[in-house]
């Protein structure tokens, strides 16, 4: 089996923790890991107990981010994003049931304590709150760019409080009926 990231190097038997074998690249540091030999392995592994690491030194990883194709059966494999925060994304074939982990994404995963929740990452609702939070980090940031840091924080702090709100909804009408009336938010008047 050749590498899918380097081309050439044939791939070898390597262990990526303890009790968890793989196959190898010694260039880049990528390795195809059966997903069947994982998930034994996150079954007789206890979980990490501690908190993300939130800070610290970035890990060097080598992510490939063109389309790669699978070293047992060349078939192209699917690609799933880690979080909304990180570029990594986790490389998989669904036909031989393998993933492909590029140079510093199990370090990766660990230091995100992802490494025991990788069939997780591969389903629909992982990948839709990703990205529902980057829909929401981009909204975020255009509210900030229009009407600048400290009103956004005004936003968000007002929209905090309304969702504790029982009568939430009869202050959103009241604020919609009275839009037109409302001042524009500089203190000169808006034309609609």
């Amino acid at each position: 089996m050749k590498c899918p990231h380097c081309k050439t190097p044939d791939l070898r038997p390597t262990m990526i923790d303890d009790f968890l074998p793989a196959m190898g690249c010694g260039i880049c540091h990528g390795c195809l890991l059966s997903l069947l030999y994982y998930r034994h392995w996150a079954e007789t592994q206890n979980a990490p107990a501690s908190e993300p690491r939130k800070s610290g030194p970035a890990l060097e990883t080598t992510d490939t981010t063109a389309a790669i194709a699978c070293p047992k059966c060349s078939r192209i494999m699917a690609k799933y994003k880690l979080s909304g925060r990180i570029a990594n994304r986790l490389d998989v074939c669904s036909t031989c049931d393998e993933a492909w982990l590029d140079g510093g994404e199990w370090e990766l995963l660990e230091v995100l304590q992802l490494s025991h929740k990788i069939p997780a990452i591969f389903t629909d609702a992982w990948q839709r709150r990703i990205r529902r939070e980057l829909t929401e980090e981009t909204r975020r940031d255009i509210l900030t760019r229009m009407i600048g840091a400290d009103g956004a924080a005004k936003v968000e702090e007002f929209r905090a409080w309304l969702g504790k709100c029982k009568d939430r909804s009869h202050i959103l009408t009241y604020l919609y009926r009275s839009e037109t009336a409302l001042p524009a938010c500089d203190g000169s008047s808006q034309n609609r």
